[in-house]
């Protein structure tokens, strides 16, 4: 007897996030975790999430063929809030982001006053 095949959502229902990452630096779990966040915030509003293995130093997140984050040239690895955000506004746009979306509208902390150097 075989079981009954489980819901799925069509193909081409959703926007591909496609996250590339360098094999080289062994970038594979920061990519992997990162995919799964976004599958756990976005559940059906995605269509797929991949994983594109790459050399070279990449690492870039994409939605279809626009490039939210780009190692190189955003300076580093993207932060999850924010990633979030760049997402969301693609993908969802209106949609709260819950305690994410909280703690970006929080002002932030002003900085702190340098010590003068007089006695």
């Amino acid at each position: 007897m075989s079981e009954p095949a489980a819901p799925t959502v069509p193909e081409g229902s959703g926007p591909r996030v496609s996250i590339t990452y360098c094999t080289q630096c062994r970038w594979l779990l920061r990519a992997t975790w990162l995919a799964g966040e976004l599958l756990t915030s976005f559940t059906t509003d995605l269509g797929e999430v991949a994983l594109v293995p790459g050399v070279g130093g990449v690492f870039t997140v994409r939605i279809d063929d626009e490039v939210v984050w780009d190692r190189k040239a955003d300076g580093g690895f993207p932060d999850l809030a924010p990633l979030k955000r760049l997402v969301r506004d693609r993908v969802a746009p209106g949609r709260s982001l819950g305690h994410t979306d909280r703690h970006a509208d929080r002002p932030a902390d002003p900085p702190a006053a340098e010590p003068s150097g007089e006695a």
